[in-house]
């Protein structure tokens, strides 16, 4: 079966309605004209879960977060050029959008998130502060603070992928993103 980015999507929305569980932090990084990007991020697994059923729990704004628990980071030490848009150096947070034409979007905002203990009564104490991204309603509280929306380009992955991956690759004039889970990837070129 091959896997959309919008299956993808769906299952990331719907981990973040399940009951909590830490799930296990993933790391990515990539040097671009000498200096260190990094990339932060939680691995939600398939878990033989069928994605065209969670599609059906993407929300409205169709915007989920890249990955699962607290937000997911972009860090860079030097400016960048993503999509032909200029990014300052600094710390960013990530979501993709995923319009109803299937295209698929990254997208970069200063807004790092909001404290788990703000929205969940019930956060265990050690994670209370942790940053947590904007679910289902991104639209409405940071879309403001946004400061790229670029365009990815649909792949399909050589083998399935259990647990959500993101990947930075070096490329000639920089690196890559690409992220990753069941039979699809997506992917945008950056470089400074």
């Amino acid at each position: 079966m091959r896997m959309s980015l919008s299956q993808v999507a769906a299952l990331v929305a719907l981990t973040a309605t399940t009951a909590f569980a830490e799930s296990e932090r993933g790391t990515a990084s990539a040097t671009v004209a000498g200096k260190k990007v990094s990339i932060d991020y939680g691995r939600p697994a398939l878990k033989g879960r069928p994605l065209g059923e969670l599609i059906k729990n993407l929300s409205d704004d169709r915007v989920w977060r890249a990955g699962d628990d607290q937000v997911t980071t972009i860090t860079t030490e030097t400016d960048l050029e993503i999509g032909g848009k200029k990014v300052k150096a600094g710390k960013y947070s990530v979501y993709v959008h995923l319009p109803a034409d299937g295209s698929r979007n990254l997208l970069l905002n200063t807004d790092l998130g909001q404290p788990l203990g703000k929205i969940w009564a019930q956060a265990p104490e050690k994670m209370a502060s942790e940053p947590w991204p904007y679910i289902g309603d991104y639209q409405a509280k940071v879309a403001a603070k946004e400061v790229l929306r670029a365009p990815l380009k649909k792949e399909v992955a050589t083998a399935p992928v259990d647990m959500f991956t993101i990947d930075l690759v070096p490329a000639a004039a920089g690196a890559s993103l690409r992220v990753a889970w069941g039979e699809s990837t997506a992917k945008h070129a950056f470089c400074r």
